[in-house]
């Protein structure tokens, strides 16, 4: 493989929240998966592991199967997104060829146009409906 192709990662906190907060996501039993538009016309990807996933080994092991994956299936990547993937408890029991086979789907749900999965609406208001008796509410 080569330097050109090689995707780059992401290391910047606020990369990583801005993937969280703007980007679609799809969850799968071994992580969830952020895509968003980046700022560099490349694919980048980020990794994260919690300690809810377990001591450090642990912690390894699954950024190390996540990488392998996302490698595996990079040619269903989209050139310019930067995608975020976050462990879950699930991955350390998975092979390899289960988490790659739920990152080309989770790639492909992710890429259809017009699929807002996991979007917010971050501009629409929602408030709980007025139980009868309390100001403002008309019987």
């Amino acid at each position: 493989m080569t330097n050109e192709s090689k995707p780059q990662t992401l290391t910047l906190n606020k990369e990583f929240r801005h993937a969280y907060y703007q980007g679609k996501s799809r969850a799968t039993p071994y992580f969830i998966c952020y895509m968003v538009r980046g700022q560099s016309g490349q694919i980048r990807y980020g990794i994260t592991t919690s300690k809810k996933i377990g001591n450090a080994v642990k912690r390894n092991h699954a950024r190390r199967l996540i990488r392998a994956a996302f490698w595996s299936v990079m040619e269903q990547a989209q050139t310019g997104k930067d995608y975020v993937f976050v462990a879950r408890e699930g991955i350390l029991t998975a092979k390899s060829y289960q988490v790659a086979a739920a990152m080309k789907k989770c790639l492909q749900y992710l890429s259809q146009p017009g699929n807002d999965a996991g979007r917010k609406d971050k501009n629409r208001r929602t408030a709980a409906p007025k139980k009868k008796g309390q100001a403002g509410v008309t019987d």
